[in-house]
């Protein structure tokens, strides 16, 4: 057993309490932790284990809602880049299980606002689009909610639309693979790709059928 000899603020690390066991400082804590303490309570080894694995759970959410705070996040980035901060794996499924709880993470939300806000800046297929998600570690089932929602035909036309107000300049028999090639690396479909580039052609001048000159898929 050891005693608690002395409760004090940490002056060097806000919102840190240090925890003094027998006269020499032995760990430090959560203030909300702390406070369930005090000078003169005994604490044998499985009371301190669990103390400070309380206290890790609540410093792991503490670091998932600052990393929240710049952007939404998939559940997945969170639980990575706790592992990165060096946090164990039952304190992460922890905190991931109080965040989803309090509604701090939902991934359905986060892939509409991530899908919407490529669709706004950097129009793109729903290949595209499912392969990004992919890759934030969003489920399939809600990679398939969220993309049946896209209008894939009015991405691609103002993506197109984007590029062509770039190249108008050059001549049309250029412009057609430049812009086919354009739209299949953003993850459109091919037949959609030859659709759109004939329309903005025809729009401006230049409508003749052409076949297409690249079929290649970028997105798996």
């Amino acid at each position: 057993m050891a005693t608690i000899t002395a409760l004090q603020a940490n002056n060097r690390r806000r919102k840190r309490v240090d925890v003094t066991l027998d006269g020499a400082r032995a760990f430090s804590l959560a203030p909300t932790l702390a406070a369930r303490l005090r000078v003169g309570q005994q604490l044998d080894a499985a009371e301190i284990a669990r103390l400070q694995a309380e206290d890790e759970v609540a410093r792991a959410v503490d670091q998932a809602a600052r990393f929240l705070g710049h952007r939404p996040r998939s559940v997945a980035e969170v639980r990575r880049n706790l592992r990165q901060k060096g946090y164990g794996d039952d304190s992460i499924a922890q905190a991931l299980d109080r965040m989803l709880a309090q509604d701090w993470l939902d991934d359905l939300a986060f892939a509409r606002f991530w899908v919407e806000d490529r669709l706004r800046f950097r129009p793109m297929g729903r290949r595209a689009l499912a392969h990004g998600l992919r890759q934030k570690g969003v489920a399939p089932e809600l990679v398939e909610t969220v993309l049946a929602e896209v209008d894939e035909p009015a991405a691609a036309r103002r993506a197109a639309a984007g590029q062509w107000r770039r190249w108008r300049g050059r001549p049309h028999a250029e412009l057609r693979p430049k812009l086919w090639t354009f739209l299949q690396r953003r993850g459109f479909p091919g037949d959609l790709c030859h659709e759109v580039v004939t329309e903005i052609l025809t729009e401006n001048g230049a409508g003749e059928t052409v076949s297409p000159v690249n079929t290649y898929e970028e997105f798996p």
